[in-house]
């Protein structure tokens, strides 16, 4: 896994950047040519160049202007052809990783970079260890747990469909340059593949599935005492599921429940404001840790007063009423109410008291 510098070298991926801030990433092939809205950047104009250079566009033929299914839309935009002429100027930089994430061909919705980050920040995902992951996706949190954990860590992934482990194992090929070695991919159904793996010799898991509440048993199996556990979902009723199933459990921690909400900045002479459009709500990340084997976890002392388990709608008015209490609705003591009524009648008095002298 060499850093890639220097020259760029035919087979990499290059991110062409014009100065809209308009960005187009593709695969450099000697010969080889990137369609853009204002003509062609020639590959063998960029193969030996470094990053940071400038690249020119060149005209574009008219023929590979013409929609090949409905040619007529094309002559009916005489607009386009002026697409062709070249002389647009484009940044030719190597993508980062969060740019190669978010330009990649995708089988399935990838995670953002946002939520990817905190996975490995909170999953305390480091160099040298071993994880495993389930949901494998468009391979997305695959090439960055690969990142992260480097040649001397080992990544196992295990994706339920066959097309979408091709998808991911595409990517990250693409992404390295060669299958990484450190990667083991495997298909089928996590219940199933897990079974079959050492017992506790992972320190990190991974979950980014529809049900993980169902997948911790096995995960648990994976998981050695004291590592962590990260799931990535993306509705309020699948975070609850989930938060109440790993307390019930007994070997988790209680859970950290965490959003990420991430908004840009226009920053222009005096205009610096927040920009109109920002990525809100992508998911929520879920974190627990596996006690040892025979210990149980520790959990907060219950509030028997405090009910947040019973729908009182469910009730009958007799049960309403003598669970009222319970549920909170008067969480109000006599004493402190009696203190809040006299300083409310001494400030209300205090008012008509100023009235009475104004008049």
């Amino acid at each position: 896994m060499n850093p890639r510098r220097g020259p760029f070298q035919a087979g990499e991926k290059v991110q062409f950047t014009d100065r809209k801030g308009k960005k187009i990433t593709d695969q450099l092939v000697p010969g080889g040519s990137t369609q853009t809205e204002h003509g062609l950047i020639l590959h063998d104009d960029v193969i030996g160049n470094t990053e940071g250079a400038v690249i020119t566009t060149v005209h574009a033929k008219r023929e590979a202007q013409v929609n090949q299914v409905y040619p007529e839309k094309d002559r009916n935009k005489p607009w386009k052809s002026s697409r062709a002429i070249g002389g647009w100027d484009y940044a030719a930089m190597r993508p980062r990783l969060a740019d190669y994430v978010l330009s990649m061909p995708r089988g399935a919705q990838i995670m953002y970079p946002k939520d990817i980050a905190q996975v490995i920040q909170l999953g305390d995902i480091r160099s040298g260890m071993r994880v495993l992951e389930s949901g494998a996706g468009s391979g997305a949190m695959s090439v960055n747990l690969l990142d992260a954990v480097g040649e001397g860590g080992h990544v196992t992934t295990i994706e339920l469909r066959p097309e979408f482990a091709r998808v991911a194992k595409a990517n990250a090929t693409l992404y390295y340059g060669e299958e990484p070695a450190w990667w083991d991919l495997k298909t089928g159904d996590f219940d199933t593949v897990a079974a079959s793996l050492p017992e506790h010799w992972f320190d990190r898991v991974m979950l980014d599935m529809l049900d993980p509440w169902n997948r911790l048993e096995q995960a648990y199996r994976a998981i050695a005492p004291g590592g962590v556990l990260v799931c990535y979902i993306t509705t309020t009723t699948q975070m609850s599921r989930l938060a109440e199933t790993l307390r019930d459990a007994g070997c988790w921690t209680e859970p950290q429940i965490e959003e990420t909400l991430e908004r840009t900045w226009k920053a222009q002479g005096l205009a610096v404001r927040p920009d109109h459009q920002m990525i809100g709500h992508t998911g929520f990340l879920v974190v627990s840790r596996a006690m040892a084997p025979g210990f149980a976890a520790l959990k907060k002392r219950e509030r028997y007063s405090k009910d947040t388990v019973t729908d009182i709608d469910a009730m009958t008015d007799e049960q309403r009423e003598a669970q009222i209490e319970e549920l909170e609705l008067r969480d109000i003591s006599d004493h402190k109410l009696r203190k809040v009524l006299r300083d409310l009648d001494r400030q209300v008095n205090e008012l008509h008291k100023l009235g009475d002298e104004a008049a």
